[in-house]
């Protein structure tokens, strides 16, 4: 038997290349299914009545307001045009109707649609509105990749496409049957699935490591090959150390917006891979298109600078606000993401930069102009305010534990990457800076407790108590205890003596007898002011770490 030497991976070529055509029919498709895949963020009907909705529709037809239209049959019409065109629906409708279409999607500019609904009722055209936020060109993308072919990824995993996009590289491996990458043309990693029992080779390691396919001499005929067949493109290796690829574009009509690769010998694949992988590459382009991957790296960039600035106290907050496109008087609570306790040094930075996509498609979902920056082994997000008023702020808090609860799960579903998050206060963005130091510090105090998540209400007393053991000060007023302030404010308002009080109390061990002794007053007196302490402020003295960390603040505001 012949041993072939070892071969380096800047020497792997594809020794051949075979263009795969799967035949598929064209799939017919209803507005329900267009409706319910794009999601109600993009498109939702005008009307209640949706008995139109189960009617086919073909592909989607971008024309302006005044153009003409003519020869129409079963086409989603775009009807573009800015606010002046909202008074004119009514006529442009009419003129869909005569030329034999049926669908309409329109913007309402913040109009009200009343008139154009009855109108559309009356013709028999069904009106559809889109955000005025999404690109035309985007919608379009989203309904012609519905359009173009159905989504199936396997039995079970249909949320694979409104989950993140490790969790639809799991579901399109487990339908292959192989380990698979999600990428851009230009071999930037932007996934890849983590299945047991699918191995890999020294290419796709190295490849998951460093976010980027290695370099090797036919990379740019394979990824032409890719763009240019009308399918799946198999590839043999010339070494039997390195796995045989097969590779499908994936697209929007005719815009490409990144490739699959899946390993076909570790192991070998399901036996209809390739209609399988064009199924996955229409999934993948939708869920690409939702999320907005590619669309805005350069905001994003520029997003992300600013608040790399706003945080190291380079960039001015209405440079940074501009930047991220809010008002300077934004409120943003800002977030540290890293490995939990536990992984290895050796994968840290491969975790981070994995959790990196997922926490700023998470970021994306919180807000638009969210920014997310990897740095120092750690990712930093901005996460701005969704609305105003405290009430309203400290429902967002609460919004923002779920949401990196939801991270959390979100990554150890995708391939058992396990983070922990720590958020900081919703501050003014002059303050963002403030905001990040305190969520490193409650990301700090993870590390050593169960928890994977917390805000600086789950976790003050603690972070307190790790700033004195690390020798730093505590000098922030929101490191104060709510309660503790809460009482000061009342004894320096009311010149009553709580504050004092409670401060013997303590010094006493909590006995009450003593604590009477030292005030001078009798033991009911003292039980009535301990119990008023509990009602009126909520000091509970029964949390060991809390207790400690009153007292301390209680002295050191009394000892001023």
């Amino acid at each position: 038997m012949t041993t072939l030497p070892p071969m380096g991976i800047g020497e792997v070529v594809a020794q051949s290349t075979k263009v795969l055509v799967p035949e598929s029919e064209p799939p017919t498709v209803t507005l329900r299914e267009i409706l319910e895949t794009v999601g109600a963020l993009f498109l939702r009907p005008a009307a209640s009545e949706t008995r139109t909705l189960d009617l086919p529709i073909g592909e989607p037809m971008v024309v302006g307001p005044d153009e003409p239209i003519s020869g129409l049959t079963d086409e989603l019409v775009l009807l573009t045009g800015g606010r002046e065109s909202v008074a004119r629906i009514g006529d442009a409708l009419a003129r869909v109707a005569d030329a034999g279409g049926r669908a309409v999607v329109v913007k309402s500019w913040g109009a009200d649609l009343a008139e154009a609904v009855r109108a559309a009722e009356e013709l028999g055209v069904t009106l559809l509105i889109t955000s005025d936020d999404t690109a035309w060109r985007q919608l379009d993308a989203m309904v012609t990749a519905v359009c173009t072919a159905p989504v199936r990824i396997g039995p079970d995993h249909g949320d694979a496409v409104s989950g993140d996009l490790f969790t639809l590289a799991n579901s399109i491996a487990a339908s292959l049957g192989g380990p698979v990458t999600i990428e851009k043309t230009s071999g930037r990693i932007l996934a890849y699935s983590n299945l047991p029992g699918q191995g890999i080779d020294e290419i796709r390691r190295l490849a998951i490591l460093e976010r980027q396919t290695p370099q090797r001499p036919t990379n740019d005929e394979e990824y032409r090959a890719i763009i240019r067949g009308p399918g799946p493109v198999k590839f043999e290796s010339s070494h039997p150390a390195y796995a045989d690829r097969m590779a499908v574009a994936i697209r929007a009509g005719h815009r490409v917006l990144g490739v699959i690769f899946v390993l076909c010998d570790r192991p070998r694949l399901v036996e209809d891979a390739d209609h399988v992988l064009v199924d996955a590459a229409h999934a993948t382009a939708l869920h690409l298109l939702r999320a907005g991957v590619g669309r805005h790296d350069h905001d994003r960039i520029r997003r992300s600078e600013a608040v790399r600035g706003l945080v190291a106290g380079h960039t001015m907050a209405g440079a940074a606000a501009t930047a991220l496109g809010v008002p300077e008087t934004t409120p943003v609570a800002m977030a540290t993401v890293r490995p939990a306790p536990g992984t290895p040094p050796a994968n840290a930075e491969a975790v981070t930069a994995r959790a990196a996509d997922l926490a700023g498609l998470y970021a994306d979902y919180w807000h638009p102009a969210a920014a997310s920056v990897l740095e120092r082994g750690s990712i930093t997000l901005a996460l701005p305010s969704t609305g105003n008023g405290g009430e309203q702020v400290r429902h967002q808090i609460a919004r923002l534990h779920k949401l990196g609860t939801d991270l959390v799960a979100a990554a150890r579903r995708a391939g058992g990457v396990e983070l922990v998050v720590g958020i900081g206060p919703m501050l003014p963005l002059a303050d963002a800076a403030r905001s990040h130091h305190l969520a490193e510090q409650i990301a700090d105090v993870l590390r050593a407790r169960s928890e994977r998540v917390a805000t600086l209400d789950d976790v003050r007393s603690a972070v307190v108590l790790a700033a004195f053991g690390a020798g730093r000060p505590v000098d922030d007023d929101l490191l104060v205890l709510p309660q503790v302030s809460a009482l000061l404010e009342h004894d320096a308002e009311h010149g009553t003596e709580y504050a004092h009080t409670l401060l013997v109390h303590l010094g006493c061990a909590g006995d009450v007898a003593a604590t009477a002794e030292a005030l001078h007053v009798h033991e009911n007196t003292a039980r009535y002011r301990m119990r008023r302490l509990d009602e009126m402020f909520g000091i509970d003295l029964a949390d060991g770490d809390e207790t400690l960390v009153t007292w301390l603040q209680v002295r050191a505001a009394l000892h001023r």
